[in-house]
């Protein structure tokens, strides 16, 4: 495939903290921006597709524990936000 142009924004995007960590150490794990590894991720999505190979999925595993991520997509629409 060609390469394709495109324009990057800066975003305010507010995430659950463990959940952040998890991100950023698997984009270190591809040696990837986050960034990138989100965009990817979103592609996926948009598309009904898996953007993680069963490896990936293992790594992720890891990393939730590392980083005490004790939680999986069922509690997407019950996340509070705890006072600080």
């Amino acid at each position: 495939m060609s390469k394709i142009k495109v324009q990057r924004v800066q975003t305010g995007v507010r995430m659950e903290k463990q959940m952040v960590k998890v991100l950023k150490g698997l984009a270190e794990y591809f040696d990837i921006s986050l960034g990138d590894l989100l965009e990817g991720i979103v592609l996926h999505a948009f598309e009904g597709k898996s953007p993680f190979s069963d490896e990936t999925l293992a790594k992720v595993e890891e990393l939730k524990k590392i980083y005490s991520m004790e939680y999986d997509a069922s509690a997407s629409h019950n996340f509070i936000e705890e006072d600080e």
